[in-house]
């Protein structure tokens, strides 16, 4: 294992943080916090991944959302 790899999987375990499993492909929702002055709520968002760059702690996707 890499020294990087190493390093990462024990942030995320120190964080104690869940990546779930999902592929391009799949429905999900996604929760947003919207911030409106003083106010803060949160939206959820669904759609369907188009994509997903695996990063460790640092990995993103794109969601295009189903309306």
């Amino acid at each position: 294992m890499d020294l990087i790899q190493q390093l990462e999987q024990e942030e995320i375990a120190r964080l104690g943080k869940k990546i779930p499993e999902f592929a391009p492909g799949d429905t999900v929702v996604v929760n947003v916090n919207v911030v409106e002055g003083n106010r803060k709520r949160v939206q959820a968002y669904e759609g369907v991944v188009i994509s997903r760059r695996n990063r460790g702690l640092n990995s993103n996707f794109i969601v295009r959302k189903i309306s």
